[in-house]
């Protein structure tokens, strides 16, 4: 079926990841309806204990603890942060921190380092962050960057707890929550599509002229979406719904005791080019 695209629709993505694949393949449509398995390079072959535990693992239950035993225990997550030189507790970059925020303002600080450590390890960068991130350099990417570096957050290797997130994640889908699934039916509520650049509308079914209710857009390089439409309706007038492949899934609740994102059914996914559904309430 042919698209028609929306002029100013520039690649998504850098040149270089830590994946493997092409980032412009990763953010493609194509990649979404034919998934490959996500690995970030290294990260298993440097902390085999921990996926050996996992592996060990005769529950979902016992898979958490071991991944929290294990992120507690490498990066000290229990202990007090160190003081500096004038006595000032120096804070202690936590991925449960980032998460937390990310909940409360995915446009805040704690969103930001989540969406560098996107675009360092899949090659995804931003569409968004408090406003749209257009071409570089500019204001809005000066800002974004400034935040995304905040050192506070750069501190007892962040990116590399985020990265054993993600692969912890991708273990307990296959072999607990989704076992056998390639994609999970998300939705997402929105008022605009400030965050959700239209990239091609697709023609009716009917072959009428006029815009259907389908169309690919781009999405950010990280990205809220819901198990429940009924949640999404609560967050915007235009339900969009998507096909997202297990391997783009980053994190959901149901993978730690406790709520960390603040929506139920909430999934924080990769972004790029998907396919959406529109609904108009």
């Amino acid at each position: 079926m042919s698209a028609t695209t929306e002029p100013g629709a520039a690649a998504y993505g850098h040149s270089t990841n830590l994946v493997g694949i092409p980032t412009g393949l990763v953010a493609s449509v194509a990649f979404n309806a034919h998934p490959l398995p996500l690995h970030i390079h290294g990260v298993r072959e440097t902390n085999r204990a921990l996926f050996a535990m996992l592996d060990d693992a005769t529950s979902a239950d016992e898979a958490v603890l071991a991944f929290q035993i294990y992120m507690r225990t490498v990066f000290e997550l229990d202990l007090p942060g160190e003081r500096d030189a004038a006595g000032r507790k120096r804070y202690r970059a936590s991925y449960l921190r980032l998460l937390r925020g990310w909940g409360f303002d995915a446009n805040g600080r704690e969103g930001a380092v989540l969406k560098g450590w996107a675009e360092s390890r899949f090659g995804l960068h931003p569409t968004f962050h408090k406003r749209p991130l257009g071409r570089y350099p500019s204001e809005a990417w000066m800002a974004y960057v400034e935040e995304k570096m905040n050192a506070r957050f750069h501190n007892n290797c962040i990116h590399a707890q985020l990265d054993l997130l993600y692969e912890y994640a991708q273990h307990t889908f296959r072999r607990w929550l989704y076992p056998g699934r390639r994609h999970l039916t998300l939705y997402r509520g929105v008022n605009d599509f400030a965050e959700h650049q239209v990239v091609a509308w697709l023609p009716r079914a009917d072959g009428r002229s006029g815009r259907a209710r389908e169309a690919i857009a781009r999405h950010n390089n990280l990205v809220s979406f819901t198990t429940r439409r009924d949640i999404a309706d609560q967050f915007g007038d235009t339900i969009l719904e998507v096909e997202v492949p297990l391997c783009k899934v980053v994190y959901c609740n149901e993978l730690m005791p406790g709520p960390l994102l603040r929506g139920e059914g909430e999934m924080l996914v990769l972004g790029g080019d998907y396919g959406v559904r529109m609904a108009v309430l």
